[in-house]
């Protein structure tokens, strides 16, 4: 048993990983480091058997892989060039999605 004198057990974890566990314990969020890695609070979420933050470790390294998956955001930039008159029926045919950086 690995337990002392006192009643106490010793849990023999990394405590790193801890951290991350004790901590969404206490106000129910889950904060990672960018430093750790995620599998290892998994492993740790899995050990002490905290399904809600499995589920939530899952969920955050699959969105993670499909982030990664998709490749780099990309961002198109057009310039747009009318009268005064005209910009209103401009706009009103752009398909929707556009966002406007600046508008001269």
């Amino acid at each position: 048993s690995n337990q002392d004198e006192t009643g106490a057990y010793l849990i023999d974890r990394d405590p790193t990983y801890f951290g991350p566990i004790l901590n969404y314990l206490r106000h129910g969020k889950l904060i990672i480091n960018k430093e750790l890695a995620e599998e290892g609070v998994l492993e740790e979420a899995e050990f002490y058997n905290i399904a809600s933050l499995v589920r939530l470790v899952k969920e955050r390294i699959r969105d993670n892989e499909n982030r990664t998956s998709q490749g780099p955001v990309k961002h198109v930039y057009r310039v747009l060039q009318c009268q005064e008159e005209e910009l209103t029926q401009m706009v009103s045919t752009m398909s929707d999605g556009w966002k406007f950086e600046q508008v001269l």
